[in-house]
């Protein structure tokens, strides 16, 4: 199934800006009653070892999971609440603490799902055609067609590394009825979230800073200097009263609505994702999407719980690098040919000398039998193809 990301019933309100951050909240018209989120904070063990199939482990960043609570009759669901919980063991101080999650989402009750944010999509990401070689081409390595790409590992920024972030987040004004937020570093688009509730944004809030982003994110709070301001100006001519300036106001903001919603967020919500469902609970999905990595351009994964309506009640999205961009690139075409490296070449318009090249500057060099990856490279230095 591809479809585009629809945020219907969640409207853009005017940006704040710190640095080169720019924040702009996601306000609902009717908050969503009958789910709730709240946090599982996983203390100090923020190292996790994630059981995501047989015999298949992801070990990650996992400060934290969500808790998901809904009634299946549509009467208002409450958060769990704050909970006091007994000290753990000490560790030792020179050890680092890791916690062990049973699957990226795991069911704790009846109307109640523990998933852990962000990697569900990155499970979704990093099991890419991990299988490897559906046919033992002469051209792959033993150790393809025997493991797959396994071990596969790609790299991340948590949020606290991000410079400006932490600022951003502790001076922002919550908007009355915000939801969500979309998060910009010097106008690109570094993520998005949203809840289904405002007491659940509020409580949510703070864990963007415990979230991961992409390479590209970390290096533009780098390097980049901070970002313009975006002012609403009303000529006085046209005012005669409060009517007029209240009918002038919300012609502003409608217009950097749509401003946000075809060109800032226009790299997320105007192309079409694969979605795979993963937990049915009640009237709502729990899926993850992924695009069609088109490369040298904006590509982001992520998760969302949506309603029976397709109406978005939860939303976390990754803006991936370019690599990781290319590296999902490559994978889908190989596996759309087979993994036949000419046919995927002539796919790709390329020699398939070129393209064992490309796999090795992507980090796929393992894949590659050692003879057949020199034959490439002595071709490449040869000019022969």
């Amino acid at each position: 199934m591809s479809t585009p990301l629809d945020l219907t019933g969640l409207a853009a309100r005017p940006a704040q800006v710190w640095g080169a951050v720019r924040l702009v909240p996601l306000v609902r018209d009717e908050p969503i009653g009958d789910l709730r989120l709240h946090a599982e904070l996983y203390g100090d063990d923020t190292a996790g070892l994630v059981e995501v199939g047989p015999r298949r482990a992801c070990l990650s960043y996992v400060p934290h999971g969500f808790v998901a609570t809904w009634t299946r009759d549509g009467t208002p669901a409450a958060a769990y609440g704050t909970q006091l919980c007994a000290d753990r063991d000490q560790v030792p101080a020179a050890t680092m603490g890791l916690r062990f999650h049973r699957r990226t989402a795991r069911r704790q009750a009846k109307d109640r799902l523990r998933f852990l944010p962000l990697h569900l999509s990155l499970e979704g990401y990093l099991a890419l055609h991990s299988g490897g070689p559906t046919i033992a081409w002469e051209e792959w390595s033993h150790r393809a067609v025997s493991q797959g790409l396994s071990p596969r590992a790609e790299e991340a920024y948590a949020g606290n590394e991000v410079r400006g972030l932490a600022d951003a987040l502790r001076v922002f004004e919550i908007h009355p009825g915000q939801c969500g937020v979309m998060v910009y570093v010097a106008d690109a688009l570094a993520a998005a979230f949203a809840v289904p509730h405002p007491d659940d944004y509020r409580a949510l809030h703070a864990t963007l800073l415990q979230d991961l982003y992409g390479e590209l994110i970390h290096h533009y709070a780098t390097l980049v200097l901070p970002v313009p301001d975006f002012r609403a100006r009303i000529a006085d001519s046209r005012i005669g009263s409060l009517d007029d300036l209240r009918g002038a106001a919300g012609e502003q903001e409608e217009a950097w609505a749509r401003f946000h919603d075809t060109t800032m967020a226009a790299g997320l919500l105007g192309h079409a994702y694969t979605w795979q469902n993963v937990y049915r609970m009640g009237r709502f999905t729990l899926a993850r999407f992924r695009p069609p990595f088109r490369p040298k351009e904006e590509n982001h994964i992520g998760e969302a719980i949506t309603d029976d309506s397709g109406r978005i009640a939860y939303l976390k999205s990754f803006r991936l690098s370019e690599g990781q961009v290319r590296r999902g690139h490559l994978l889908d075409r190989l596996a759309a040919h087979d993994w036949h490296l000419p046919a995927t070449a002539a796919d790709l318009g390329i020699e398939t000398a070129q393209l064992g090249l490309r796999l090795e500057a992507a980090g796929f060099a393992f894949l590659l039998r050692q003879d057949v990856l020199d034959g490439y490279r002595k071709r490449a230095r040869t000019g022969t193809g």
